[in-house]
């Protein structure tokens, strides 16, 4: 069990604390009206940090039809279909972990294509869901786009766990049952196109490592996932609550699952969540696994960046990152998210491939600044 804090390259120490500003309905609609009038000011030129990997990328992108669910943000009793987008070595020499990642609530597949395409460059195959309706926007194979869903949006919005833990527990269990379902289903699916040896990118499947990933309400869908199936070898949950462990509400506070968290995990969290997992009712798990000695978990603060510098949105629009993040952050954008990439890669090198120790520190050259937290 690790309880560590990493510092960025230029804070040396220095906390930068802010509470997670909620996404509110005239911000959302404030980012429509930018991105129909002035896409170039939301989403300005910008460099991509370069996969450091000896392999070349490729990606490739397919749409699944999940027969066995009737989609439930529709009443046409067609079945959920959902896009996939997948980043794999294009030289062969070999079978490559596979990495499943769920993006944040209102994300989409490409969140954090910076880190799928470093994991790609280092031998991972890395497999990033659009959940339908939950995604900000998605295209299928043929060019059909769905949008986001205004009730689950609303839902979002409304949702406090302060106030209404019951209604925040039953906002909790339709959104991981939708999310972890959407999960397993494409895992499932993966694993059996393999069976074909000829077979594109799942024929450099390797059946036997698979890890998880996600961001936010993804990275709560796939700490939720190694519960119920057993061949999840890691997962990685970049601020992310365990909500699928929460089991019900009783005397106006969660109730959580005695189990023992059976997979090795790591939280990365910023400083929008960081000072907060003691008071935040959903985040009451996180924090408890700080004294966990059964459990294989490590948790880790990058200071620095908000909620979203986890992503490579505070690289594709910091405009947008600060607006959700209620300011700039002190941090480089660039040099911040090649460290959460550098921190997921080392990790997932144990876990997957069984390459060196993971202790958290000791990942982001002689500059970085490693604490203990939570004492």
């Amino acid at each position: 069990m690790e309880k560590t804090a990493i510092t960025g390259l230029s804070s040396k120490g220095k906390t930068y604390h802010k509470k997670r500003n909620l996404i509110i309905g005239t911000v959302f609609l404030l980012i429509l009206l930018i991105i129909i009038t002035t896409p170039a000011l939301l989403f300005p030129k910008h460099e991509v940090p370069e996969p450091s990997g000896k392999y070349t990328v490729s990606t490739v992108e397919y749409t699944y039809t999940d027969n066995n669910r009737i989609e439930t943000y529709t009443s046409n009793g067609e079945p959920r279909k959902l896009n996939l987008k997948f980043w794999y070595p294009e030289t062969t020499d070999g079978l490559y972990p596979l990495i499943v990642f769920s993006h944040g609530a209102f994300g989409i597949k490409t969140s954090n294509a910076s880190l799928f395409a470093e994991l790609a460059s280092q031998g991972y195959i890395v497999c990033s869901i659009d959940h339908t309706y939950h995604s900000f926007w998605t295209k299928d194979e043929n060019g059909q786009i769905t949008y986001l869903n205004m009730d689950y949006f609303k839902e979002v919005q409304q949702e406090d766990a302060k106030t209404d833990k019951q209604r925040s527990f039953e906002y909790y269990q339709k959104w991981m049952n939708i999310r972890m379902g959407d999960i397993n289903f494409v895992v499932d699916t993966i694993l059996n196109k393999t069976k074909d040896a000829n077979n594109g990118v799942y024929s450099l499947v390797d059946i036997e490592k698979i890890g998880l990933m996600g961001h936010s309400l993804g990275g709560s869908a796939v700490l939720g996932i190694p519960r119920q199936r057993d061949n999840i070898d890691a997962v990685i949950a970049l601020e992310s609550p365990y909500l699928y462990d929460i089991t019900g509400v009783k005397n106006n506070q969660f109730e959580w699952t005695d189990q023992v968290y059976p997979a090795p995990v790591l939280n990365i969290y910023s400083d929008s969540a960081w000072d907060h997992l003691s008071e935040w009712a959903q985040y009451a798990r996180n924090y408890d696994l700080f004294s966990d000695s059964e459990a294989t978990v490590f948790n880790l603060h990058l200071i620095g960046g908000g909620h979203f510098s986890l992503t490579d949105l505070s690289l594709s629009s910091p405009f947008l990152t600060r607006i959700l993040e209620g300011g700039e952050s002190p941090m480089d954008n660039e040099e911040y998210i090649i460290n959460v990439n550098k921190i997921c890669l080392a990790f997932f090198n144990r876990y997957l491939k069984n390459q060196g120790e993971f202790e958290g520190c000791g990942l982001l050259n002689d500059q970085t600044l490693c604490e203990t937290s939570f004492e």
